[in-house]
């Protein structure tokens, strides 16, 4: 005869949605399908496949593998977050399967550096030195969003530090995120997290509709002439480590996450070949993987059903959103400034969510004229979206993050 303990016995993953809370169990089913959901537009390429793929399946695993322990609680066995006695830190270890890549990785922003290593090894700084001005300004612009949405934010009743982590989304750069919301925000770092690398993917689908609506159609697809000068390796390299001591030593509460991205840049001009591929290829896309895959299974129901996670959704999107306004509008200043030898659609590479941006910029103005080539500065515009972001985040902890 089979007997309701026999089918908890069998089935623990089915039959615990009859024992947890509705909503709860509601949001479980929900969370399974959007894991699918996220794998498969990876899959797809609608969506950034190096994150959404791992963290789709992830979010999917998490919320179906939920079992009871001994004692009769619920639980999986992947991570539990946020777990400060050091005797029950050691339990969950030899338990869960990926406590000590959340312990050693994430939770002391090991994971944010390394991903900065890699992209430091894969950026192009001499973009920047080739149109400073322009690259450093555009940049600002796009930090828009990051302080409207520390107002609303606050506006909204969260607590300041909470609110300048979720606002650094509007800088569009995860490792940011991550260390920002580590550092002053460490109770919401979880759904910040996700809530931060969910929207960066969608930035991919969703910031084509924006600049189309912002820059009209004549515009978009402007070529004209700039000059790339050559700038030696030498003057490359001496640049990157000056830029890194002063910014450090300018703002040491981000100096891990600085050091990290210029020493990427510094081995890419100092032409050390092994260390660059490690970078660029072994670090960049184990640490993606790991991030993502991390990020969807700390995406489990009750987490997310956080009061707050509504807040943060509100100014998630409200971040990037300005951001996106902010930097299209550095784009038209520019063109104004520069007697319309500009193109408007450089302004969106401004967010630093690097390539993607850039690309997006390449792309629409290939659409509308396929010899525009407006990369070289839409890169510049990113790469310096990546140092501004740094500034910023640098700027909040060292303010906002020691309000008591």
């Amino acid at each position: 005869m089979i007997t309701r303990e026999l089918l908890i016995n069998l089935f623990p993953g089915i039959a615990s949605f009859a024992i947890q809370r509705p909503e709860i169990a509601a949001a479980r089913i929900v969370l399974i399908a959007a894991g699918f959901i996220l794998a498969y537009l990876g899959f797809k390429r609608k969506l950034e496949p190096l994150i959404m793929v791992p963290m789709g399946v992830g979010m999917m695993c998490v919320n179906a593998g939920v079992l009871f322990f001994a004692d009769g609680s619920l639980g999986t066995l992947f991570v539990a977050p946020l777990v400060e006695d050091p005797a029950a830190l050691i339990n969950v270890m030899q338990v869960n399967f990926l406590q000590p890549i959340y312990n050693f990785m994430f939770s002391n922003s090991l994971i944010a550096c390394l991903v900065f290593m890699g992209i430091g090894a894969m950026s192009e700084i001499s973009f920047i030195i080739m149109n400073p001005f322009t690259s450093i300004f555009i940049a600002l612009c796009a930090e828009a969003g990051t302080f409207i949405a520390l107002v609303l934010g606050v506006w909204l009743g969260l607590a300041p530090q909470e609110a300048a982590s979720v606002a650094i989304i509007g800088g569009a750069d995860g490792p940011m995120v991550l260390f920002g919301s580590l550092m002053m925000a460490p109770k919401l770092f979880v759904p910040i997290s996700i809530i931060a690398y969910l929207y960066l993917s969608l930035t991919y689908a969703a910031y084509p509709y924006l600049i189309k609506k912002l820059v009209p159609a004549k515009y978009r697809g402007i070529d004209f002439e700039y000059d790339i000068p050559e700038v030696p390796q030498k003057t490359v390299f001496i640049f990157c480590v000056i830029v890194c001591g002063l910014l450090c030593l300018l703002l040491p509460v981000a100096s891990p996450l600085i050091m990290s991205f210029f020493l990427g840049l510094i081995i890419k001009e100092a032409a050390i070949e092994p260390y660059q591929e490690l970078l660029e290829n072994t670090i960049l896309y184990l640490s993606t993987f790991l991030l993502g895959l991390m990020l969807g299974t700390l995406c489990e129901a009750s987490v997310l059903l956080d009061s707050k996670v509504f807040i943060l959704l509100v100014i998630g999107v409200a971040a990037l959103f300005f951001s996106g306004i902010g930097g299209i509008a550095g784009g038209w200043l520019m063109y104004l400034l520069k007697k319309k030898k500009f193109n408007p659609l450089i302004g969106i590479a401004g967010v630093s969510c690097v390539p993607t941006t850039a690309k997006i910029a390449q792309h629409v103005a290939e659409e509308e004229n396929p010899f525009a080539v407006i990369l070289p500065l839409a890169m510049g515009a990113n790469i310096a979206g990546v140092i501004v972001s740094a500034i910023a985040t640098g700027v909040y902890v060292s303010t906002i993050g020691l309000i008591r």
